[in-house]
């Protein structure tokens, strides 16, 4: 096996970043349940892209990357946060999004606005258009350039949340894992992460679009282990998903909102209603069906958002 440490990142974050109890909340649910606060990774609003992004920008450095484009919906944490670590690196973000979800300048929009990033629309719903239209203006601009896909979620991003649970193994040991999945990268480092410095625990992704996360995040973790030349067998068996999709991508649920509510009022804690929201609404149905035994420890990641919070609202 090469091992974590073999590959180049650069530092973007602040880790490692701390986990402690939710007291109202185990209480109410009647189950020992932590939060890993990885809303407090230190770059931009903090979130699970930093992660993945140190391995991906060292990249970008490597190839001598003048210009960085990516992609995502119009809220897009990722694609924010991707600005922000070129930004620091002094590299030019250029984003070319979805014409999907709030565009105005709040949010997200805003912080990007404010890091002066150029930001361009296309309507459509095929990434593969968006990714030629990517190849296209870096070719017109006559510039190296790397493309970072939708959520940094391809093998090596996928390295970020192997990292992350091997930090988790440091600091502690769970039962169950539980993490949003919203375009596979998070939730396949953390599979991939639990098989390799947490075997004992059971990772649960709560599935915030309608993908085929099931394939995505196996063919995720088979490249990232192969990254890293591992010597794991990889299937579906190694993660549960639940549908928290609700009414669409992005657009809050009725489960979603009350579990952001509930992190707020019992926890001083603010949740997103894309991601998180939904994804902890996910944690307290299995709670409340009994999917966690009394002495078992429960893992909840927080993989930030809160531009969100402020463009869709609850």
């Amino acid at each position: 096996m090469n091992g974590l440490d073999a590959f180049d990142k650069v530092s973007l974050g602040v880790f490692p970043t701390p986990i402690h109890r939710l007291h109202n909340i185990s209480r109410l649910l009647g189950a020992q349940i932590d939060i890993k606060r990885d809303d407090l990774t230190g770059l931009g609003l903090g979130g699970n892209k930093v992660r993945k992004l140190e391995y991906l920008m060292a990249q970008a450095k490597a190839q001598g990357a003048q210009v960085v484009f990516t992609t995502g919906g119009a809220q897009s944490n990722h694609a924010m946060l991707t600005a922000a670590a070129a930004r620091r690196l002094g590299m030019t973000p250029i984003l070319i999004l979805k014409k999907r979800g709030v565009t105005a300048r709040q949010g997200n929009q805003l912080l990007e606005h404010l890091m002066g990033v150029d930001v361009r629309f296309m309507d459509t719903d095929s990434y593969a258009d968006i990714y030629a239209e990517m190849d296209r203006v870096g070719a017109e601009l006559g510039v190296p350039y790397y493309k970072i896909p939708c959520g940094g979620s391809n093998a090596l991003g996928t390295l970020g949340y192997v990292d992350c649970v091997r930090e988790i193994a440091q600091q502690g040991q769970y039962d169950h894992i539980v993490v949003a999945e919203g375009s596979g990268g998070t939730m396949a480092g953390v599979a991939l992460g639990a098989k390799l410095f947490m075997p004992g625990a059971r990772v649960h992704g709560m599935m915030v679009d309608t993908d085929p996360f099931e394939q995505i995040t196996v063919d995720l973790m088979r490249g990232a282990a192969a990254l890293l030349g591992a010597q794991v067998s990889v299937s579906a068996d190694d993660f549960t998903l639940r549908d928290m999709c609700g009414p669409g991508y992005a657009i809050p649920s009725e489960e979603g909102n009350a579990a952001v509510a509930m992190m707020a009022q019992q926890e001083g804690l603010f949740l997103d209603p894309v991601y998180t929201g939904k994804a902890f609404a996910g944690l307290a149905a299995m709670a409340r069906e009994g999917a966690f035994a009394p002495q078992e420890r429960v893992l909840f990641i927080h993989t930030g958002g809160a531009g969100g919070l402020f463009a869709v609202g609850v």
